[in-house]
């Protein structure tokens, strides 16, 4: 005898599977923001330059990677650069893999030696007036080693016209070291930065996690010449631009990948 309830079941049980939270996860997929020809959906913005303005040829693409170079400067002269995607984003995971090359330009500040980074919750690129040094936002900062066996971890937190709160607490320093070992210049390095809101922020080096804080917010130094509306104090970051940075050293980015994870729970 068949049971006649049996279809209406299966039909239940089918619906569940596919509205679950684990099978809609299942279906998101990864999304390039880079795709390996051309930076047509990203944003230039250099300091003492206007927004648009790709200063000497600083951001290009060759080989399927994005390639910051300073062949075309003269003096450094503190042209802090920053290449930002054209969407904000709020709640996601952030993968790319980034590679320190050829020589530091020597007309930088000494801090910038093998050094860049990728900055999260941006404002947006067209609030920035041309003498605003810094980006308001939050920065994955990758460093490498200077060869002098002296640690150097890379995925460090630095917060230029932010803080964050860090072990329960607001933690007002500039910079914040992760837990990862030191890495060589020439490497291929493996990051993913998941961003949750104004929630909780990982930060994960060739798949081991290293840092992790909560509550990005406005406040603090750093950033100078900025647009005054565009620093309110003690406002949560819930989303912002994502841009890869250029302060003096050549690095090459490349494999940007985001997932989408809007819908996500705040962490507890």
């Amino acid at each position: 005898m068949i049971n006649k309830q049996l279809p209406r079941t299966l039909a239940f049980l089918l619906l569940v599977i596919i509205f679950h939270p684990a099978a809609q996860a299942q279906e998101q997929q990864w999304i390039p923001l880079f795709n390996g020809t051309d930076i047509n959906d990203w944003i230039v913005k250099i300091h003492h330059h206007e927004t648009g303005d790709n200063f000497g040829n600083t951001f290009r693409v060759q080989d399927s990677m994005i390639q910051v170079r300073y062949d075309q400067y003269g003096n450094f002269n503190d042209q802090f650069g920053h290449l930002y995607y054209k969407t904000p984003f709020s709640h996601y995971h952030l993968k790319l893999e980034y590679r320190f090359v050829g020589e530091w330009c020597k007309t930088a500040p000494s801090y910038t030696e093998l050094n860049s980074g990728v900055m999260y919750h941006s404002q947006d690129p067209r609030t920035i007036p041309k003498e605003q040094d810094w980006p308001i936002s939050i920065e994955m900062q990758f460093l490498a080693g200077l060869g002098d066996g002296k640690p150097r971890p890379t995925g460090n937190m630095c917060s230029p016209g932010t803080h964050i709160v860090y072990q329960g607490k607001l933690d007002t320093r500039h910079c914040i070291n992760s837990s990862s070992k030191t890495y060589d210049k020439d490497e291929w390095i493996k990051v993913e930065l998941i961003v949750l809101g104004d929630s909780l922020i990982t930060h994960i080096i060739n798949g081991d996690t290293v840092l992790q804080y909560s509550k990005p917010q406005i406040g603090g130094p750093v950033v100078n010449r900025y647009d005054p509306k565009q620093k309110q104090d003690g406002k949560l970051l819930s989303k912002g631009y994502i841009a890869l940075q250029s302060e003096g050293q050549p690095i090459d980015f490349r494999n940007v990948m985001i997932l989408n994870l809007e819908g996500t729970p705040p962490a507890r």
